[in-house]
């Protein structure tokens, strides 16, 4: 299983949120986008910090997908 961030990449275009004013109002490294940005796993106080920033839940920020059905 791989972990897909893509449902927050459009959350922060719905909401126009720059990746940077993410990262500084959820108080963490660009280090932790980068993660997001390559599909790597990021730490569950992370995610915390950016649904309490979002005000959403885990469901709308990312996805487990099936990496031998991965495009």
């Amino acid at each position: 299983m791989a972990v897909s961030y893509d449902k927050l990449l459009h959350l922060l275009i719905d909401r126009q949120m720059s990746n940077s004013e993410l990262i500084k109002k959820a108080g963490f490294s660009g280090n932790v986008m980068t993660h997001i940005k390559r599909r790597k796993y990021i730490s569950l106080d992370s995610i915390e910090r950016i649904c309490r920033v979002l005000d959403c839940s885990v469901d709308d920020i990312l996805e487990f997908i099936d990496e031998d059905n991965e495009v």
